[in-house]
């Protein structure tokens, strides 16, 4: 069942992440529509049309809801940023790595991701 748009209480809008993970209790239901609250990782590829709300809304709305990592990997600008430690002010950890570099990812995951593969899609170069 698929695709999945995850809503969040207080918010207007409903997110359809490109990668994420979530408590697999949260997928028991019929409804196309899950509780945000139940994830704990998102990843975001911006795009032109998206990259705005990859880099400003989105982290407002996963940090104040809990999302334990928030990843997004800026296409455009060719660079990698994790978010972690939520808080109801938001994000309180932010690290950005150029493509090409090890980025280290949070608790509740504490690794680190290689980035050196990432390249922006042919029609974004």
């Amino acid at each position: 069942m698929g695709p999945f748009l995850y809503v969040f209480s207080g918010d207007e809008c409903a997110y359809g992440p490109d990668i994420h993970a979530a408590h697999e209790q949260v997928f028991e239901t019929e409804s196309h529509h899950l509780d945000g609250e139940a994830l704990s990782f998102v990843a975001e590829l911006t795009s032109t049309s998206t990259r705005k709300d990859d880099l400003i809304g989105k982290v407002e709305v996963y940090g104040t809801a809990g999302v334990p990592v928030y990843l997004v990997l800026d296409m455009q600008k060719q660079e990698a940023t994790v978010y972690g430690a939520p808080s109801a002010a938001g994000y309180e950890y932010r690290v950005s790595k150029p493509f090409g570099e090890k980025l280290p990812v949070p608790e509740p995951f504490g690794c680190t991701l290689d980035t050196s593969g990432f390249r922006p899609p042919e029609d974004e170069a």
